[in-house]
């Protein structure tokens, strides 16, 4: 009798535990439903309004794009090389359509899961269409990213179908965002321009160091040595992939929404939002390690002159192309 009385309560405290069981899985898989949602919603915020900024941005208001019609970027259908121009400007004060400090080709092969980045120095003496023969850094202010694209496709043989653009204060923000970057500097770095603002000296102390988005923007603008833009040049592409490596890393995927949010209003593309998430997605599966760079134009290929009171390198457009082929 007592057997039979114990028998329901041992089925209640076993049903009262699935009820546990089952209402906790729900309120995990809610908070997992809507931490997804956020993300979702964050970065697809951050794509419209990047996109956005392409649109409206002062920059882009330029001859040539009243010229010619838009063109919209080309279908990527998955198998295509898909190239990416990182174009960084000092906009500063009335800077409005700045010359480009950096300007990397991202080349990434969708089959073979794999990046190369071609970084072209600014003083490379090139025909930048419709204004004639001069440095690549000029078509940024001449026609804005359009023009900058076509020149450098123009000048690689590669179909560059997107361009990023970020200026100092985007840069400084996305390095601060991602809680700053381990860089091992390889010498003293120190330059002072006291017709700048101050901020923007650059005074750092060889060795290992973490860097924050300030200290990281002078690491990548030192020019002040024997190497000049060549070494410039190999530090962007260094910093580049370290960069690339931390957005990957699980600690800065838990703060992306943060991270969005701060460098949305410096960045802008002509990059669609649906474009993004699946470039995305391939950008998670690329082999960081086998990632390799290449200076354009290479050692060797170029001829030092001083053209119009300008330094600049003059190369043949042929031999680069060949060797960005044989690359």
């Amino acid at each position: 009798m007592l057997k039979q009385q114990a028998m329901p309560r041992k089925r209640s405290n076993q049903t009262k535990r699935n009820r546990i069981w089952l209402y906790s899985s729900l309120g995990v898989g809610a908070v997992i439903l809507l931490i997804a949602a956020y993300y979702v919603y964050s970065i697809l915020s951050f794509t419209k309004q990047i996109h956005e900024n392409s649109e409206t941005n002062n920059m882009l208001d330029h001859r040539r794009l009243h010229e010619e019609p838009a063109h919209e970027p080309p279908e990527w259908d998955g198998k295509e090389k898909v190239n990416i121009l990182l174009l960084g400007g000092d906009a500063r004060g009335n800077r409005s359509r700045p010359l480009s400090d950096s300007n990397i080709l991202v080349s990434i092969d969708p089959e073979r899961q794999s990046a190369k980045l071609y970084s072209v120095l600014r003083d490379t003496y090139v025909d930048v269409p419709g204004y004639g023969k001069n440095r690549i850094n000029t078509a940024l202010a001449f026609g804005g990213p359009g023009l900058a694209m076509e020149t450098v496709g123009q000048l690689t043989g590669l179909n560059v179908q997107y361009y990023v653009y970020v200026d100092f204060e985007g840069f400084i923000a996305l390095i601060d965002a991602i809680g700053g970057i381990d860089v091992d500097i390889e010498k003293n770095m120190r330059r002072i321009d006291r017709a700048d603002d101050p901020r923007y000296n650059i005074d750092l102390k060889k060795g290992e160091q973490h860097l924050d988005g300030l200290q990281a923007l002078q690491y990548v603008r030192f020019r002040s040595d024997a190497k000049s833009d060549f070494g410039r040049s190999e530090r962007q592409r260094k910093f580049v992939s370290s960069v690339a490596a931390k957005m990957k890393s699980t600690t800065t995927l838990v703060q992306l929404p943060k991270v969005l949010n701060s460098i949305a209003p410096y960045l802008e593309t002509n990059i669609e939002p649906h474009e993004m998430l699946k470039l995305a997605r391939l950008g998670m599966r690329i082999d960081l390690g086998q990632m390799s760079d290449v200076q354009i134009p290479p050692a060797g290929m170029f001829k030092p002159q001083r053209i119009d009171g300008n330094d600049v390198l003059v190369i043949d457009p042929e031999q680069i192309k060949q060797y960005i082929n044989e690359q």
